[in-house]
Formats: C-alpha cells, structure tokens, sequence
C-alpha cells in the first residue's frame, strides 16, 4: 500500500510518470502543478500562501489523506499491486473419501516448477483451482494455501484481477477482433509501462521461439492456430503479467516447444505448477505431486536418475518433432 509520506519526498514531474492517472486528481481538486514539476509533492503542498489556502479553501492535510487514498484504489482499479510472492504452501487437506491427504506442509519457491501427475478424473485440476484461489478450508478439499508463510489477505483472495495467479488453461480461444500487436498494446498500457515497444518486442519475439509457425504483430488474434495462441500467451504472461505464479493445464497437446516456454516462465522468477500426463514435462518439473483420489498421494523430487532418462526422452522427442516438421513440407518419411 502507498503511504503519503513515500508521495511527499518524490517530485510532481515523477509522480506524473509513475502514476499518469494523478493528473485527474490535480485537476479535479483545482491544483495547478503545470509550472512546478521540479518541486516534490511536499514543497509543492507547501507553497501556498496563507492568503491563497484561505481564498481557495484549502486543505493540505485533507489533500494528502485523499491523494493517497486515491493512488491506492488507482493501483488496485487497475490490478497494478506488485507484491513479491517469494513462496506458496500447500497444508494437507482431505480426498475424495475424506481421508487426510498424505502429506503435511509442501512449498514451493519462486522459480521452481512443480508437475502435478494422476489419472483423468484424480483431482489434478483441483488443486490448480485451490492454489488459484487461496483456498482456506473453503473448498471441498479443506487444502489450505499460504503466501510467503501467511494466509493472504481476503482483499487479495476475492481481488477481480487476481494479481496472484495467471492460469493458462488447455484451450485458449480468442474472441476479440484484434492484431497481436493492439492485443499487447491494450495490456501494455493497463500495465502503464514506459518502454512499451520494447516489451512487445520482446514478447512477439518470444512467442515465436516457441510457435511451431511465427507470426507477427499485425496477424489477428482469431487467426492464430491453437500453438501459436498460447505461445503468445506464455509470453505474454512471463513478460508482462505481474502475477508471480503460473498454472498450467496440459500444456503437452499445445503445440510448441515446452521446455523453452518452462525456461522462459522460471527465467521470470515465476512460480510454476503444471497439470499434465507427458513424462517429459514430469521430469522437467523440480518435484512432482502425485494425485490420487482427489488428494495428494505422494510428493517426489525429480532425482539424477530420472534427470538422465529426461535427457533420452528429450532425444526421442527430437526424432519426433523432426518428423512432424517433415510431414508437414510434404516429405516422405524413411528409415535411415
């Protein structure tokens, strides 16, 4: 949360830049800072001669209280709040049948990927669910999550822009008639970033690391095939979301190159976790829970062993990738 005394020391010209939307607020209250963006906010406030504070009737205290109570409804408005989540923790509830899961206490740290395994039906997308809304013994599970340690704040939990979690669900269909680069502008200038162009640069070219066909700034959102859609939101999300974690609903069906977007994710200082049935996005994971009637049966760390059998999988999948990139110039495949 902002406080005013943070304000008071920063000058108008800055203000304005870290907060475009305070200009509303200076016209609104009457307060002409056009010829004084060198002072702060505190020599600006102070300026005012008695005579003008009692012909103009004004208030600085009132001021103060009121400018800081509107940067932070501003900030949390516009889903803005940049609260470092260092960690989450998973305390054990209840399964299907309503036996206590087998477990106590997991987290998981900033820049750790998770894989969550179990048959179709078993509960993985559950939990996701759990972790995307902080569950507090408030879901049939009873989980219970913490943030940095702590249950976080109900403003946090039942926040409309969820600034805690960016879920990335097996489909991601556009509906919106938009370019890729409109698309990235609109969430851009939510965000108010100064280096705008530089960061949808660096997005576009991202997700075309990680399509299996490039496009471009100008090609319709709808127009996008289904990998390139969530190339573009995997970028989209390590780059310019401000949520600190990342869920993942089988990202193996979606057509792109998984383990450049799981290193794109964690190079991001994101929390990853991520539902799936492919034994190479298993293995790529730090740890893995394992679900079993809807609660988690077991947690296991990624050891050296299964790290070489990764690296045999990865080969296989090479061969494979080869061949459908192949098949896809119209070549007819061969035993060498």
């Amino acid at each position: 949360m902002v406080k005013i005394k943070e304000l008071e020391s920063i000058k108008i010209k800055n203000l304005e830049k870290q907060y475009p939307f305070i200009l509303s607020f200076f016209q609104d209250n009457k307060l002409d800072v056009e010829e004084y963006e060198e002072y702060t906010l505190k020599e600006y406030l102070n300026h005012f001669t008695e005579e003008e504070i009692e012909e103009w009737a004004i208030d600085v205290e009132k001021i103060k209280l009121d400018l800081e109570s509107y940067i932070n409804q501003m900030i949390e408005f516009l889903g803005l709040e940049k609260d470092t989540v260092d960690s989450i923790s998973i305390i054990a509830g209840k399964d299907k049948h309503g036996n206590k899961e087998n477990f106590e206490e997991l987290t998981i740290n900033k820049s750790e990927i998770v894989s969550i395994v179990g048959p179709t039906g078993a509960g993985k997308s559950r939990l996701l669910a759990d972790i995307e809304w902080a569950a507090n013994k408030d879901t049939p599970t009873e989980r219970v999550i913490l943030v940095n340690g702590k249950i976080p704040d109900k403003s946090l939990r039942f926040s409309t822009s969820n600034k805690l979690v960016a879920q990335l669900s097996q489909n991601m269909n556009f509906i919106m008639d938009l370019t890729v680069r409109e698309f990235l502008e609109l969430h851009a200038k939510s965000r108010m970033i100064d280096n705008e162009e530089e960061v949808i640069k660096k997005i576009i070219e991202a997700a075309n690391e990680l399509a299996g066909e490039k496009f471009d700034l100008d090609t319709q959102v709808t127009g996008l095939s289904g990998g390139q859609s969530r190339a573009l939101m995997i970028a989209d999300t390590a780059i310019l979301s401000t949520s600190p974690i990342v869920l993942i609903d089988e990202i193996e069906n979606a057509g792109i190159d998984r383990k450049r977007a799981l290193n794109l994710l964690v190079n991001e200082e994101k929390i990853v976790l991520m539902a799936t049935h492919d034994p190479s996005l298993t293995l790529m994971a730090d740890k893995r829970i394992v679900i079993k009637n809807g609660g988690i049966h077991k947690v296991i760390d990624t050891g050296a062993e299964e790290k070489g059998i990764l690296k045999e999988l990865e080969k296989m999948d090479d061969i494979i990738n080869t061949m459908r990139a192949n098949l896809r110039k119209g070549e007819v495949l061969k035993n060498k």
